[in-house]
């Protein structure tokens, strides 16, 4: 491929003219289709990052060139982001770019592409010698490796900052890192976070789920997108890969081999393969709930005025306090229709607010169910959280269970031993659904420390809120018709 407008020292002005200046100068074809729903194309992820710093070409109004880069293993993140640093070093006057990585040796690898495009055809454009972790473009733009240590990054106040197998990082420098980044002129303050997510509770997730409610972009991409096209030779009935497929490679256009894949498609797990090429879910290995699957828990359910309607809650203050709404029909199939998760509020001022949120009214509610050491009294106070909810009106119940036995009630409802499904998840409850995902044991770790899921402060809030429910609710008798 050949094309008179990308010569190497003209800077790409269009999506077009970007693809073809790396096809032209680097010999790489980025692959440019989005296959799956709600996936993004490599070549989405480069434009967006190599135009941010242009302000013709960026979105009116973006003020950050953020992004989280969710993609498989081979799916080329780390070759994409060498070439959007080469493009920083060869466009952008004065830009400080920083390389970390899960490993100095993940990070590194970045840089080796770096060097190689530069050795290949752009030598000339650097300032003195190519060292080994740093090297510096003759129009002031600089990039470096570092380390992934608190020295390394704190104190440095760059433009870009591309973290590569973020999953790998240490919580506390990857927070620390997040202060790394300064705009300058049009160059924006950027931090990139490319990574296949492995946990379903590791730093990914996390990253994930911020990004989501933050509306930073996110550009997830699998197997699919950059796998090769698949020729009218193959026959679908006779391919390893038909089940997953279904003809999705017959309109892609990367270059992932097809042999390639079904060889390591047959030297892996059947879960290894969803987490690391298809992206389908992170690995369930340590997940308390490995029966809970979006696609068939989490569905469209609100208030039914003619079912039974219970509340579960989950007391804290620096920790969330959480309230779950859940209705329960004569078949016991449970619905969770809504949740309410604040932290650094009263019980007073917690119980108000649940108040105001219930469907119907207080006088709705069969009954609100508690954690049990919601009765002890505060020494200050001499108060208990529950009886200040009693005091509000409310009828409360709180009886204790050992948390195994909650668990597998919860996971009795989620699938039972026939198959059953008889719990559903409203999409309104975005918190407990994170943690129905994310719920975890601790890696490691043997004997009894083994059989209970790690405490976190974060997502065993709302599992614990729906124990409560499941622990109480069978004390209750059987159910009946709201209006018997």
């Amino acid at each position: 491929m050949n094309d008179s407008r990308n010569t190497d020292h003209e800077a790409p002005k269009t999506r077009e003219d970007l693809k073809l200046w790396v096809a032209n100068n680097l010999k790489i074809h980025v692959p440019d289709v989005r296959i799956c729903d709600g996936h993004k194309s490599p070549m989405d992820y480069l434009w967006h990052a190599y135009s941010s710093d242009f302000p013709s070409l960026r979105p009116g109004g973006q003020i950050s060139g953020d992004c989280v880069v969710w993609a498989n293993r081979g799916g080329g993140k780390t070759q994409l982001a060498a070439i959007v640093t080469l493009l920083e070093g060869l466009f952008k006057p004065d830009c400080r770019t920083r390389i970390v990585a899960g490993s100095l040796d993940q990070a590194g690898r970045m840089y080796e592409y770096l060097m190689g495009f530069v050795e290949d055809r752009f030598a000339e454009r650097i300032e003195g010698m190519m060292q080994r972790e740093r090297c510096r473009f003759e129009n002031g733009a600089d990039v470096r490796v570092l380390s992934q240590s608190q020295r390394a990054v704190r104190g440095q106040h760059v433009q870009k900052l591309r973290c590569d197998e973020t999953e790998l990082f240490k919580e506390e420098i990857f927070n620390a890192a997040g202060f790394c980044t300064r705009s300058r002129g049009d160059l924006l303050g950027a931090m990139e976070c490319l990574s296949t997510m492995h946990r379903p509770y590791g730093l990914m997730q996390k990253i994930i789920s911020e990004a989501s409610e933050s509306g930073t972009p996110i550009f997830k991409w699998c197997l699919w997108e950059v796998i090769e096209k698949c020729t009218l030779d193959r026959h679908c009935s006779r391919c390893a890969l038909d089940k997953d497929c279904r003809g999705r490679a017959r309109r892609a256009n990367g270059y992932f081999r097809i042999d390639d894949c079904i060889a390591q498609m047959r030297r892996s797990s059947r879960g290894g393969f969803e987490t690391e090429m298809l992206c389908l879910r992170p690995s369930l290995e340590n997940a308390v709930f490995s029966e809970f699957d979006p696609a068939v828990h989490v569905k469209e359910v609100s208030y039914d005025g003619n079912l039974p309607l219970y509340r579960a809650i989950d007391f804290g203050y620096v920790n969330p306090f959480v309230c779950l709404w859940i209705q329960m029909d004569g078949e016991n199939f449970v619905r969770v229709i809504d949740e309410y998760a604040e932290s650094r509020l009263t019980v007073a001022q917690n119980g108000e607010a649940v108040r105001r949120r219930t469907p119907g009214g207080e006088g709705s509610v069969t009954m609100t169910f508690c954690d049990p050491a919601g009765n002890r009294r505060n020494d200050e106070t001499g108060h208990s959280a529950a009886g200040v909810l009693r005091k509000n009106g409310m009828r409360i119940r709180c009886t204790g269970s050992r948390i195994e036995n909650g668990l597998e009630r919860i996971r009795s409802a989620l699938r039972a031993g026939d198959g059953t499904i008889r719990m559903v998840i409203s999409p309104k409850c975005r918190k407990l659904i994170e943690a129905m995902q994310c719920y975890h044991y601790r890696p490691g770790a043997t004997g009894e420390r083994a059989e209970l899921p790690v405490k976190d402060g974060v997502y065993d809030h709302p599992i614990d809120a729906l124990r409560y429910f499941f622990a109480n609710r069978e004390t209750l008798g059987k159910v009946k018709d709201k209006r018997f």
